[in-house]
């Protein structure tokens, strides 16, 4: 057994994200398992970029309102305490409300190369914007 009783918190890179987000990992891809699991918190206004994931993601909403949006436009909102999944290779991105602070845990199964996501051009203002308004905000 091994009890881990802190992880740093660390500012997520801005080439990934829009806003100010932090990150707490809490377990990184290895053998055998190749879990990812981290705690992401994101402000308001701020978002992932693009991207999408080699076996998927679980996005489990612990704090807060936020969206994942995906390419066809299609919009959930998500509240404390729900649970969105992505499914393999679907391009997404997931942030909170313009108004509301969001944190999630971010849980997927990276894959021989690392945990599996292909990080890709940011959420435009435009396509945040239609997202908020698709999500009656």
């Amino acid at each position: 057994m091994e009890h881990v009783t802190e992880t740093p918190t660390v500012k997520a890179p801005a080439e990934r994200f829009t806003g100010d987000v932090y990150l707490n990992p809490i377990e990184a891809p290895a053998d055998p398992a190749r879990l990812a699991v981290a705690l992401v918190r994101f402000t308001p206004g701020a978002r992932t970029n693009w991207h999408s994931h080699a076996k998927g993601q679980t996005l489990h909403i612990t704090d807060g309102v936020g969206l994942v949006g995906t390419r066809d436009g299609s919009v959930v909102t998500a509240r404390a305490g729900q649970t969105v999944k992505c499914p393999p290779g679907e391009e997404h991105w997931h942030g909170a409300t313009d108004t509301t602070l969001m944190a999630h845990l971010a849980i997927l199964v990276g894959d021989a190369d690392g945990d599996g996501t292909t990080w890709l051009e940011p959420v435009t203002d435009q396509q945040y914007e239609a997202a908020l308004a698709t999500a009656g905000r």
